[in-house]
């Protein structure tokens, strides 16, 4: 749910990402969804449809319409994450197609990471594969509420409600290891336009719901943390104006529980304790501010705060830790380095780790953990011990997702290398 008294800005946003096997029918899917949903532009149309006729196809190609660098539509792949925006009069949703090879692990990682759903996309002909199993893998790993199995090519298989009955009995069977907590099954074909919007005609025994009524139904707001109040500050607000002279504001955005006016909160790390005076939105006070609202808070004592530090109810503490262990995807061409040196960066903070130890790394395919082979290379994904040095304020990734998720960057290049999750 967003703020503005603007009706378009009010309306909630889903983000989603979509994961198969390479030629699962990605990008067509989603082109499909742009185009059945009326949300792609004239020109944008007749360019798909110029370009469909130079490849020699006699429909329009709209996977066409997301491949969009000339390397990915030459070789007829997604390489990278390619985020694409649209509205329905219900909602407004960002998607994040990902590749499907294994060489692109991080980039699924990356594209998912803020994700409230995921679309994993199932051949018919070939029904659950090792991608299927990587890609619900990291889907769980992310912590994503919502997953969407779309059996598609339903049309290659005339649309039998067997081949769909034995593919969800299979991914329902390995989805016990993953712990997905909501799973829904549609069988779609995306080259047709059966069930992405439109209700199919060819498959009369499927009774639910079309791909894009779930997308706008799905109930997303349960998806943040309001149990536990965290608001790391990433900025103080000095005016110094006229108006406000005695200002101090302590601006950042709600990762998780409610905090309201008057309010008894602790600010970590020193541990001093206040009351909360007023919470701004713009030019507003308002009462209470949650995830994920951007505000600004006022505390009723003068604190030293500043920027990475956080507030929280003194009845509900974080950890508070320089010994960290996390669950990391490792996405540079460099290998981890043990004891090597990084920076991390975990909510609005920012402090120099040392790698301590490699537990294990995991295999994406059987979930299995390999303890003899400790090489943490691009697209691995391991079990780590880190080393900070200053304390982190956190929570386990799986309590919260923003508190619990931290990145590594190589203090040479500033290249970001890795992504991990606390816990």
């Amino acid at each position: 749910m967003s703020f503005s008294k603007n009706g378009y800005l009010d309306m909630e946003l889903l983000r989603f990402t979509t994961a198969g096997s390479v030629d699962d029918g990605k990008s067509t899917l989603i082109g499909r969804l742009l185009y059945d949903s009326k949300s792609i532009f004239e020109d944008q149309l007749e360019a798909v449809k110029r370009a469909s006729i130079q490849k020699g196809n006699d429909y329009i190609n709209l996977a066409l319409l997301t491949d969009g660098l000339r390397s990915e539509r030459e070789q007829g792949i997604t390489i990278d994450v390619a985020y694409r925006y649209f509205a329905t009069p219900k909602r407004k949703f960002i998607i994040a197609d990902t590749p499907g090879h294994v060489q692109y692990t991080r980039n699924m990682v990356t594209g998912a990471s803020t994700a409230n759903a995921a679309i994993i996309l199932i051949d018919a002909r070939n029904g659950v594969t090792e991608q299927t199993h990587r890609h619900s893998f990291i889907a769980s790993l992310l912590q994503i509420p919502h997953i969407i199995v779309c059996i598609n090519k339903m049309d290659l298989m005339d649309y039998n409600q067997e081949v769909y009955e034995s593919i969800k009995k299979s991914f329902t069977a390995f989805s016990k290891i993953i712990e997905s907590k909501d799973i829904r099954f549609i069988p779609i074909s995306a080259l047709k336009g059966d069930n992405v919007v439109d209700k199919s005609i060819n498959m009369p025994w499927y009774n639910e719901g079309t791909l894009m009524s779930v997308l706008e139904t799905i109930p997303i707001e349960s998806d943040h943390d309001f149990a536990n109040a965290r608001f790391p500050v990433q900025y103080v607000i000095r005016p110094l104006t006229e108006a406000h002279h005695d200002y101090r504001g302590y601006a950042g955005r709600v990762a998780g529980g409610v905090f309201r006016k008057g309010d008894d909160v602790c600010i970590l790390p020193s541990g001093l304790k206040s009351k909360i005076e007023s919470i701004d939105l713009l030019n507003d006070k308002i009462e209470d501010a949650f995830p994920p609202m951007s505000v600004s808070i006022t505390l009723k004592d003068e604190i030293d705060i500043s920027r990475g530090d956080m507030i929280v109810k003194a009845d509900n503490m974080p950890e508070i830790s320089q010994d960290i262990e996390i669950t990391i995807c490792w996405m540079n061409q460099k290998p981890m380095r043990i004891g090597g040196k990084y920076n991390l960066m975990h909510t609005t903070k920012e402090v120099k780790c040392i790698v301590k130890e490699v537990l294990y790394k995991i295999n994406v395919n059987t979930l299995e953990q390999i303890t003899d082979d400790k090489d943490v290379s691009l697209n691995s994904i391991a079990k780590v011990k880190l080393k900070t040095t200053k304390p982190l304020i956190f929570d386990t990734y799986n309590k919260n997702r923003i508190t619990g998720s931290l990145i590594l960057i190589d203090e040479a290049t500033n290249e970001t290398v890795g992504v991990g999750m606390i816990g």
